[in-house]
Order: C-alpha cells, then structure tokens, then sequence
C-alpha cells in the first residue's frame, strides 16, 4: 500500500517535494493544498487535486502524511501546529534560535491529535544537524565547524531586492578558502564571521537608480551583510537570467578532535554537500522522513520529533534484512 503524501504550499519545495516522491515508489501524491485559487495552480502530476486549504479538514482521514511546505519566518509557526492536530505532518522550519519554542507548540498540538510531527528537516537544519551530533558524540573532545556555499541565499537575495531601485538581484554565501583549510589542516582556529565567508551579490538596478548609494545599503545592512567582506556587481537582467537563474547551495560541517591518554592523536570528521537545487535535496530530505513519520504513526508514537529522534531504518524503502545484507 502506497504512502499518501498531502502537499501544503506549492513553490519552489512544493515542487521538489512533489518530484520526490515520484521517485519513491511506496509514495503516492494525494493532494496539493493552496491558499491561491485551486485552478491558478498547474502542477506536474497528473490526476491529482489542487484544493484550497481551507478544505483541508475534510482530508483527514485521506492522508498519511502532510508536508508543509511554507516559509520560517510566518507560515510554519502557525500551520505546523494547525495542521498537527489533524495529519501526521513534516515541515522544513529553519529558524534556529526558535527551534525549541517551535518544538513545543507543535509537540502539544500533535499529542493533542495523536499524531507524529518532524520538525526542521532538511540540510541545515537536518543532515548538517544529524552530522553535527554523530560528531560531537564521536569526538567530545574537540571543536565544530560550520560552513555554508558557494550557493545562493534566498533570504538574502531577498533583503537585496527590497532596496528602493533594484528591480532583481541574487547573492552567493562563500566560504572562505583560507578559512576551510585551516580547519581542515587541524590548527583549530578561532574564526570571526567575517573570516569564515563573504558575499557576492549580483544586482540589476531599475532605470535611473543610483548604483553607488545601492551598493552602500547592501555593504551596511545590519544583519546581513554588515559583518561580512561583500562584493557587488551590477549586470544587466539578461546575465541574471543566462548566468544565475538556478538556486544551487551546499556546505560543510567538520568536528576537529583528540583521542588518547594525553590526546595525543588527532582527527577529522568532515560532511560536505553540493547541490544544483537547494529547494529539491531539501525536499528529497523530507520525503525520506515521511516514510519514517508513517511508520512511526503506525507504531503509536506521538508528539514532535526532530532529526535526532529518528532511527536511520525507518527513512529507507528497503526491509531490515535488506539493509543489514546491502549497506551495513
């Protein structure tokens, strides 16, 4: 029997969700639910409803598991909880610092509707988390690194375009090279935000803008770029979209640590990933944890989970005899 996957939201990690599961063939697409008129919508697969959220409700027994596909900042501390109470659901929330707060609200709502809630799946928070942790519990003796890039910014990329005469703009998060290797050469430094990464950003300026005084607002804007080297190149709207119109991403997370009587010997762990899509491996992620979001409801279990709650069998297709005779 097929998994039925509900679909809340239907951007860009809608999209990807959606392919995801074309590519799981225990998976089924059930519905895709939109606060945009249903008909506006035109998804990929075939035969499958787009409705209005508001006729969620009325699918609660027709879904096995509701990914909900909104963003941090609004959607998610909202719909996440909303919806537990009546689907098991995953979500992508990536607000670290209110992560816990997040947890709770959802782990309350999904108890009260008996149901399995995932939260922040994906790669950062997600697999660099899960990495993170495996790292720490391996080496306790040592220190973590954290890079992210070359790859787009969405937020910030955002934050650019919201700057009175720039008509479109992406900006790249990079680690620095100097940076990365002094990590990876075991000297365990001390490393400032600005010495990590810098940005470059990419800006096509509407007609008559004043370039100079747009470039000074992204280098000073507080929180994003303030704190970090930025370059800015102006280009013309056709090289944004011959040149950067995809949205890759990736990055690293490395644990530098000790072992021995006197820790005298040392050690590196390092995860790296790089991605053409970021919406698509994100979503890819979060398709592998609605097998275990099912699962798990199947069980009884209730309440939030997160990535480390999660034993690896219950993200795979493959029987436990499989895994112990393929991968182990």
């Amino acid at each position: 029997m097929s998994i039925k996957i509900g679909i809340l939201g239907y951007g860009n990690l809608g999209r990807g969700v959606e392919c995801a599961i074309r590519q799981n063939p225990d998976m089924e697409l059930a519905a895709v639910f939109t606060r945009r008129s249903p008909e506006t919508v035109k998804i990929l697969t075939d035969g499958v409803p787009v409705v209005n959220v508001a006729s969620a409700a009325q699918w609660k027994d027709k879904i096995d598991v509701m990914i909900i596909c909104g963003g941090s900042a609004t959607d998610l501390p909202k719909q996440t909880p909303e919806y537990a109470k009546l689907f098991n659901v995953i979500d992508s929330f990536d607000t670290h610092a209110r992560i816990p707060e997040h947890f709770s609200n959802v782990d309350a709502a999904a108890k009260e509707g008996k149901k399995v809630g995932i939260i922040s799946l994906g790669w950062d928070p997600g697999m660099f988390s899960l990495n993170r942790m495996y790292a720490n519990a391996i080496l306790p003796e040592g220190k973590d690194y954290t890079f992210w890039g070359k790859g787009v910014s969405q937020g910030h990329s955002d934050a650019i375009r919201r700057i009175e005469g720039v008509k479109d703009a992406k900006q790249y998060t990079i680690p620095v090279d100097a940076a990365l290797e002094a990590v990876r050469s075991g000297k365990n430094p001390e490393l400032t935000t600005r010495e990590k990464h810098t940005r470059e950003c990419f800006v096509v300026l509407e007609e008559g803008a004043d370039a100079a005084a747009v470039e000074e607002q992204i280098k000073t804007m507080p929180n994003y770029f303030d704190e970090y080297d930025t370059t800015v190149h102006f280009i013309s709207e056709e090289e944004l979209k011959k040149n950067h119109s995809g949205i890759p991403h990736g990055g690293f997370v490395l644990r530098s640590g000790k072992t021995g009587w006197e820790s005298e010997n040392s050690h590196l762990i390092e995860y790296s990933l790089k991605l053409d899509s970021n919406p698509e491996f994100t979503a890819s992620v979060i398709v592998a944890y609605a097998r275990a979001a099912y699962r798990m409801a199947k069980e009884g279990q209730t309440g939030a989970k997160t990535i480390f709650d999660i034993a690896p069998a219950y993200l795979s297709a493959k029987s436990p005899e499989e895994l112990r005779a393929h991968l182990l």
